[in-house]
């Protein structure tokens, strides 16, 4: 069994309240939650379900995460 680290990007929305997640270098990774804990559950179940779904040579080639960086615009 081999253990993989992964990304989530978290947003909240500020209609509804719910935290949104979302694994970058894991087609159809997303899932929401009503508190982090809850998201986290979820992004942990819809994770392990999404590398259920993968070969083992796609799970080789899944991207590593370098970092994130904010970018501001003016329009």
């Amino acid at each position: 069994m081999k253990n993989y680290d992964f990304t989530a990007y978290i947003e909240k929305d500020k209609t509804t309240g719910l935290y949104f997640g979302h694994v970058p270098h894991l087609q159809g990774a997303h899932t929401q939650g009503a508190t982090l804990d809850e998201l986290h559950k979820n992004l942990l179940e819809v994770i392990s379900l999404c590398l259920e779904e993968i070969s083992s040579e796609e799970k080789e080639e899944l991207n590593d995460f370098v970092g994130m960086q904010k970018v501001s615009v003016s329009v």
